[in-house]
Order: structure tokens, then C-alpha cells, then sequence
């Protein structure tokens, strides 16, 4: 029977649909019988004989029927040594959806309990394998889009945020203990840090707190990619362009203004960044109710734009709909676009680099002129812009960056307090704040409304 509190799980962790082979993976302490009660080895061995991280061949058989269900493979992982330092059995199935369903549901049937999403991972962080940092790594492992990503999720993995946070919890517990004793022994000849030094100390830890907070930019780019928005009146070729960069036809063109309706998102990597491009509906003036809708979620979507393509018909003098863009654009990170080049030059190129302060990149989607310069032109003004993608193996998330600085405030109190002679119990309460925050982020401190949060966002079976 399962230990008190705990049961056994079970979740089909590969993809939907047809492959080489399905998994059907459980973790918990009934993990071992529930298989060898629905599995028949080739060589009659019981699983709970075998040795742990092995392999055993056999069939999944239906104990109400006899019937054969599938020929399989069974890996045994005995606890501790797993991922969630439970016992684990992957039953390897062909990979067919019905066939995996119904093995799912024949080991359901006899005693597990389908596992929740992330739930897998919940264990391994629960049972002390990994820390909240890590786990939450592995979801970005998961949803890595390029090289970078990938790299700052694997990093996250082996513990280098968890490191670098552990490392100003030791150092605060130890000027934490330093001030308490202060306060305890206040009348024993002992040798305590002098402000000077304590304020130095805490300081050090400040600036560790602030890099690591200015990571968090990069963070999002990284997991999320470059928000970035082509926009543009009607007919000025956006889809042609995105359907370029994409090298698919994703979107819809034609010569009729007020083909795109809506937002069409897409991922691009360019130079290794992850790039969320977004096709959006024409700037322009209409009565269609539809159009204006779309309209106004484009002028929402440059509003929330990391960077705007500012697409202009180069065959066309400006217009009220181009004047609009560039107003739109104002402020924002943007790079403007002449398209069409290969048609006749009727627009003022001059006017308009004096009306949105940028030197025009020459393209044409239709003829794949000028793609490239535009691409360059793009990860220059992410790399050297206000979110630079540096080579640091740690790139926070916004629970970190929110928690981090919440240490921080209560370490700059701290600091404060030091400054102005407050007594030292004072200066403990700042010094505990800013542990308790840190300890958020690795998961020393949390709450069970964090836990589920975090781990919803995985799929069921990871």
C-alpha cells in the first residue's frame, strides 16, 4: 500500500498522436506492483525482482479479459535514484494513441491515480531532488525556441541561479547571526562586526541582488522572444513580408486592402534570438466594424510591441494612414521599412527620415530584396538596445525578479538602519525580510498557492 500521504500517479508523457513509441510513466510507491499486475515478461521474471534501471520485455495484458493489449518494454527505477526520488516504471509502448490510452487506463484501474500537470517535477522539487529555480527550468527546457534559450534553461537546470542565491543567503544568515548575537550578548566581551563592515558586507549583496535583477529583461526574451509588430496601412505588403521571414505562407495576401483582420502570431530565430512576430490588421480609417476592431488590436499590439517594423509602400507618397504610423511609432523601438522598391520611387524618403528620426531600410518581400539587412538590422537593435542579450548563464523570470527585489528593499532598509545607528534588533527584522524573499525563489519559502501556479503551466506526464 502507498505511505501515508502518498499515492502513486500515473500520465502518458509523450505527445499526442502516432510515433516510434508512447510512454506511460508512474511515480509513487504502488509503482512496481500496479505494472507487474498487468505485465507478463518473456522470461516470467516478477518486476519486483529486477534490478533498478533496467529494462524488461513483455506484454501488457488485460488481468479482466486475458487479452494481449501490447508488446512492450518495462524500465524499473528504484527511489531514490529517480527523478522524483519515488519509484518509477515507464511502460514503453507502440506509439499509438488507443494503445497508450488503454495501458493509461488498465494501470488507473488498478490503483493509480492520474497525475496532475507538472506534477512529476512537483515530486522531485518536494522530495528535495531539485529546487523551485530548477523546476521551473525545466518548463523553459521544454519551451526553449533556440540555442540561447535552450543554454539559459539548461544552466537554470544544473543550479546556477540556485547558486548564486544560496551564496547571499549564506552570506545574510551570517551577518544575520552576527547582529542577533549583538543583541544577545550584549554585555560579553566579544569581538562583533563593526558597522563599517557589516554595512560593506550587506552592500556586496545589494550589487549581487541588482545584476541579477537586470537580467530579467533578457529573461523574458529568452522564454517569451522579441515581441515584435510589423504594422502598417492596407496593401503595404506586412503579410508578404512576414510570409518571407517565415519562408511559408502563413498569411493570407492579395491585392484587396483589408486582407488581415486580425493579429497572426509566429516564432522566428534570428541570430539565435526567438522572435514573436506579430502580422497585424492595416492602419487605416473604415466604417467595416470588423476592420475597425482590427485596427484598434493593432494600435494595442505596437503599444505592447518590444520592437515595431514599420512597413511604408515606397511606389506611394505618404499618406494620413503612414502620417498615423509614424505617430504611433513615436517613442516606441522601431525600425522603418520602405517596401516595394521594385517599383517606381514615389514616396519622400527624406520626409519621412525626418519624420520618424530613422534611415529607412530599401526592401521587397515580393522579390526577397533587402531581407537580410533587415534581419541584421533587427538583432542589432536588440543586442545594443535596452534589453542586450549577454553571455551570462542566468536570466531570471518575473517571480525572481519580484522577489528579488523585495530582498533588495529590505536589504537597503537594513542598510539604512546601520547608517543611522538603529539598534541592531531593527537592522535583524530587515536582515530576516530579505532571507525569507531570497528563500522564495529556490523554494526554502513558499506556499502552496505558488507551487500550484507554477507547476500548472507544465503539461500532464512531465
Amino acid at each position: 500500500m502507498p505511505a501515508q500521504g502518498v499515492d502513486t500517479i500515473a500520465a502518458i508523457s509523450t505527445p499526442q498522436g502516432e510515433g516510434g513509441i508512447s510512454i506511460v510513466r508512474l511515480s509513487g510507491p504502488d509503482s512496481i506492483r500496479i505494472v507487474e499486475s498487468i505485465f507478463k515478461p518473456a522470461r516470467r521474471r516478477r518486476l519486483s525482482r529486477v534490478k533498478s534501471h533496467t529494462l524488461t520485455y513483455g506484454h501488457i495484458i488485460d488481468p479482466s479479459t486475458g487479452e494481449v493489449i501490447d508488446e512492450v518494454l518495462v524500465s524499473v527505477m528504484r527511489a531514490p535514484h529517480t527523478y522524483t526520488r519515488e519509484d518509477v516504471v515507464e511502460i514503453n509502448c507502440h506509439g499509438g494513441a488507443l494503445v497508450t490510452q488503454k495501458v493509461l487506463e488498465l494501470v488507473l484501474e488498478r490503483g493509480a491515480r492520474l497525475a496532475e500537470p507538472g506534477e512529476f517535477t512537483k515530486r522531485a522539487f518536494l522530495n528535495g531532488r531539485i529546487d523551485l529555480s530548477q523546476a521551473e527550468a525545466v518548463i523553459d527546457l521544454i519551451r526553449a525556441k533556440t540555442e540561447l534559450s535552450l543554454k539559459a534553461a539548461a544552466s537554470m537546470l544544473s543550479g546556477e541561479l540556485s547558486k548564486k542565491v544560496e551564496g547571499m543567503r549564506e552570506e545574510l544568515l551570517n551577518l544575520l547571526a552576527e547582529v542577533e548575537a549583538s543583541v544577545d550578548f550584549p554585555d560579553e566581551d566579544l569581538d562583533f562586526l563593526p558597522p563599517e563592515e557589516l554595512k560593506r558586507r550587506m552592500e556586496g549583496v545589494a550589487r549581487q541582488m541588482e545584476e541579477l535583477i537586470e537580467t530579467a529583461d533578457e529573461g523574458r526574451i529568452l522564454r517569451e522572444g522579441v515581441r515584435t509588430v510589423i504594422a502598417g496601412k492596407p496593401n503595404v505588403g506586412k503579410s508578404s513580408l512576414l510570409n518571407r521571414l517565415l519562408r511559408e505562407d502563413r498569411a493570407i495576401v492579395t491585392d484587396i486592402p483589408g486582407t488581415t483582420r486580425d493579429s497572426i502570431e509566429e516564432y522566428l530565430n534570428i541570430g539565435g534570438i526567438p522572435i514573436r512576430i506579430v502580422d497585424t490588421a492595416g492602419i487605416r480609417v473604415t466604417d467595416d466594424p470588423v476592420e475597425r476592431e482590427g485596427v484598434r488590436r493593432s494600435v494595442r499590439q505596437i503599444e505592447l510591441a518590444d520592437l515595431v517594423i514599420a512597413v511604408f509602400d515606397a511606389s506611394q507618397p505618404l499618406s494620413e494612414e503612414d502620417m498615423e504610423l509614424v505617430r504611433l511609432i513615436s517613442g516606441k523601438t522601431a525600425l522603418v521599412v520602405l517596401n516595394k522598391i521594385d517599383l517606381p520611387l514615389r514616396i519622400d524618403v527624406g520626409k519621412l527620415e525626418e519624420l520618424t528620426g530613422r534611415k529607412p531600410i530599401r526592401i521587397s518581400a515580393l522579390k526577397e530584396i533587402g531581407l537580410d539587412e533587415l534581419k541584421n538590422e533587427m538583432v542589432k537593435l536588440i543586442t545594443r538596445g535596452r534589453v542586450p542579450l549577454s553571455e551570462s548563464p542566468i536570466a531570471i523570470n518575473a517571480r525572481h525578479k519580484d522577489a528579488l527585489k523585495r530582498a533588495l528593499e529590505s536589504l537597503r532598509f537594513a542598510i539604512e538602519s546601520v547608517d543611522q545607528g538603529m539598534p541592531p534588533e531593527i537592522v535583524a527584522v530587515d536582515l530576516r525580510g530579505a532571507l525569507d524573499c531570497l528563500g522564495e525563489i529556490v523554494g526554502a519559502v513558499t506556499t502552496e498557492e505558488v507551487l500550484d501556479r507554477i507547476f500548472s503551466q507544465f503539461c500532464i506526464g512531465k
